[in-house]
């Protein structure tokens, strides 16, 4: 199977359900994240943000597979190491959007300030994931870049 946007780049249709995946991932991590706040009060950011951020790795993670790397199921051991690999990448990427959210909640201390953060820490983190999950998770045979 050849991938839908090989050494050509990105086809608009892909970058567009691309960030409208993250978007929806983004709005599911902070719904999740206002709902344990509501639910579980704490002066702690982190069981909102772990909850959230489990919320969002979900979410993006069957859309990402299905509908932007178009890619299929096809071992238990393959897709465990896909699921691996696309963690590892997201910790890395979970680490800018954590970053830039502490920093602006400390910074500023008010509800707009920790969404505004995470919200540029995600954009900037999701840029990063495509390319990674691009050339090393859901890499076809046969497709270089």
């Amino acid at each position: 199977m050849r991938s839908h946007y090989g050494g050509e780049g990105i086809p608009t249709r892909i970058a567009v359900r691309y960030v409208v995946f993250a978007i929806l991932s983004t709005l599911a991590n902070f719904a999740v994240q206002a709902a344990v706040v509501k639910i579980y009060p704490s002066q702690s950011l982190v069981p909102s943000m772990l909850a959230g951020t489990a919320a969002g790795f979900g979410l993006k993670y069957l859309l990402d597979k299905r509908w932007i790397f178009f890619d299929r199921y096809e071992s238990h051991g393959d897709e465990l190491l896909k699921i691996v690999l696309y963690g590892l990448f997201s910790v890395v990427t979970t680490i800018i959007f954590w970053g830039f959210e502490i920093v602006f909640w400390t910074v500023w201390r008010t509800d707009l300030a920790k969404y505004a953060g995470g919200a540029i820490g995600l954009a900037i983190g999701y840029i990063s994931k495509f390319a990674l999950d691009r050339k090393f998770v859901f890499k076809l045979e046969g497709v270089t870049d």
